[in-house]
């Protein structure tokens, strides 16, 4: 996992971090106390020492731990993170720009299972080295060469990143949410890659599209998929194209010439689109520093 990992250090700091089959939300979590981590956690803060006012206290930051790594393999890539201030500066920026109403912790580690997952009860976001394992896996298995296996793994995990930030700040600012949780966390994703990332962020969309476009052909519909809070992989495919799409149809109107999106659906994206963003853009407003 060490080659490209320059890329994938850009692609979290620079805050370009699919629920579903592959990397659920785990609401339930673990159980111990923020204010008292493990002694294994080596623990990580951006302090700020001059706070940007917005109309909200300013009363928390995004911390960041690093927890121990027991997977043999994960090992060269935690130390690499590690050394590279992946996470710190990730919270740096994400503190210069939003305040808080208390610390949300930004972690790292293997997991044992392919997941990435935002933790009510601890406050934190975890992203799993099984899952960017798992996406290298899922792309190279699709017929990618081995390089654009790689660079789809990194556009994946920035929109996975960021679709876990929305359920934490759905979860601090107690934000009220018209629809699925999921599904607005996804579309806090788009929003945040289409409308603040440039092309990098239209590369994280259209990777998590591919994802969510593999992982469809690979499982049939059942009960339980039905049954479950996350949309069918086959509408989260089509829920990204519309998404970038709509935030350009001139520019991407390949999309809608290829067949990739039906007509119907395509005409109405402009309007999703700038719906999502007009909506969040509300939503955050009060919390973002002047």
């Amino acid at each position: 996992m060490g080659r490209n990992l320059t890329n994938l250090i850009i692609a979290i700091a620079a805050l370009a971090l699919v629920a579903g089959c592959f990397c659920r939300s785990d609401r339930q979590g673990r159980s111990f106390p923020i204010d008292d981590p493990p002694s294994n956690t080596a623990r990580s803060s951006t302090p700020q020492e001059e706070r940007r006012s917005s109309s909200k206290p300013d009363n928390g930051d995004f911390i960041v731990e690093h927890l121990d790594v027991t997977t043999p393999r994960y090992v060269e890539i935690d130390e690499q993170v590690k050394k590279e201030r992946l996470l710190p500066d990730a919270a740096e920026r994400l503190n210069r720009a939003l305040s808080l109403p208390h610390d949300i912790f930004l972690r790292t580690k293997d997991c044992k299972e392919v997941n990435a997952f935002y933790d009510p009860r601890e406050r934190s976001i975890t992203m799993c080295y099984e899952l960017m394992e798992y996406f290298y896996k899922t792309f190279k298995s699709d017929g990618r060469s081995d390089d654009e296996s790689w660079e789809k793994m990194f556009a994946a995990v920035r929109f996975v990143f960021l679709h876990e930030i929305g359920h934490a700040l759905i979860d601090a600012y107690k934000l009220p949410i018209m629809g699925g949780e999921e599904d607005a966390a996804d579309r806090c994703s788009a929003f945040i890659n289409l409308k603040e990332l440039g092309e990098e962020g239209v590369d994280a969309v259209f990777a998590a599209a591919e994802a969510f476009a593999i992982e469809s052909r690979r499982s049939s519909s059942s009960r339980r998929n039905l049954a479950d809070e996350h949309l069918l992989s086959e509408q989260r495919f089509y829920n990204s194209l519309c998404m970038i799409y709509g935030s350009n149809p001139t520019k991407y109107s390949r999309i809608l010439t290829e067949g990739m999106l039906p007509k119907e659906r395509a005409l109405r994206c402009p309007n999703e689109f700038q719906k999502t963003v007009d909506s969040w853009m509300s939503l955050l407003e009060p919390w973002r520093k002047k």
